[in-house]
């Protein structure tokens, strides 16, 4: 698997570069300076487990990043970096699709614990996925989709709501279920038999 770092303030990506090595030394991180270069690093890297997002680059307008990578890879984790306050952008990012937004000015430390939880192989044992006593009917359709591997869109078509609920009513499960990705809780689905419900 691989991690893309799109920023094109060098040293600035540099930065994020190392901390990313530093948490994962296995993975590949590919670095890009522009959206325009994602397709390309896809098609020689496959598509990344974490996408790492300035939202200022030269072909980029406030969050019309976030949108278009969404787009390209509706399932990846997508981390916004940003020298914007995130009481300007947060909020929109969120919306368009980011899962976390960090101030670059957070410092080193706060930007490797937010990277860390997206990295995370396994969860702590304090923050291991919790198995709750009784879902919704929503949340078990939710997992029976993620289980197939269905997108945000194509749950959005069969349940006949937009993609913006589907990743709330997604936030809240995995809340409820106290996992980072879908492959967490497809997982925990799977081994403790949420699917059978």
């Amino acid at each position: 698997m691989s991690i893309f770092v799109i920023d094109d303030h060098p040293l600035m990506r540099e930065a994020v570069v190392m901390l990313l090595r530093r948490l994962r030394a296995s993975t590949q991180v590919v670095e890009l300076e522009r959206l325009a270069s994602v397709n390309k690093a896809i098609a020689e890297h496959g598509e990344p487990e974490l996408v790492c997002l300035d939202l200022k680059l030269p072909d980029t307008n406030g969050v019309s990043g976030v949108r278009e990578i969404r787009q390209m890879l509706p399932d990846t984790s997508l981390i916004v970096l940003s020298a914007s306050p995130a009481s300007d952008y947060e909020d929109l990012s969120r919306e368009a699709g980011a899962d976390a937004y960090v101030e670059k000015s957070a410092g080193a430390a706060q930007i490797a614990k937010v990277l860390k939880e997206f990295l995370a192989d396994e969860p702590e044992d304090e923050n291991a996925p919790t198995i709750p006593e009784k879902l919704s009917k929503r949340q078990k359709q939710l997992l029976v989709m993620l289980d197939r591997g269905l997108s945000n869109r194509d749950i959005a078509e069969q349940l006949q709501i937009s993609e913006h609920t589907v990743k709330v009513h997604l936030w809240r499960l995995f809340r409820r279920l106290n996992v980072k990705s879908r492959s967490q809780a497809s997982h925990l689905a799977r081994t403790a038999g949420l699917l059978d419900l």
